[in-house]
């Protein structure tokens, strides 16, 4: 694959715009279950073709922005979002957090 800005062409020469992914954590009921999470998703995600941009809590929000922990994603395309989502070593992560979060996943092409 060659990156093109914010394309990604690959060996067969199809276009793929890359995506946003933007985690926005609404709660977390349990600290211990979210780190065994993390530890897990991270190298599930970058193994899946992730990379992280941001993650913590906002330096600043507007509008209805609450400042609750939030995560950037870039992925190469939607196809492999889906891919490190629904892969098994991303779904042990998943189990390994036990619904101790409530998150919210939002999927944006870049421009």
């Amino acid at each position: 694959m060659q990156s093109c800005a914010h394309y990604i062409v690959t060996l067969k020469g199809v276009m793929m715009s890359k995506v946003l992914q933007v985690v926005i954590y609404k709660s977390v009921s349990n600290e211990e279950k979210l780190a065994a999470y993390a530890k897990l998703a991270l190298p599930a995600m970058e193994k899946a073709g992730a990379k992280f941009l941001a993650r913590g809590v906002p330096v600043a929000v507007r509008e209805e922005g609450q400042k609750t922990r939030t995560v950037v994603i870039e992925w190469p395309s939607m196809e492999a979002a889906d891919k490190g989502y629904n892969g098994p070593e991303y779904q042990a992560a998943l189990k390994a957090l036990d619904g101790s979060a409530s998150r919210e996943f939002r999927y944006v092409e870049t421009i």
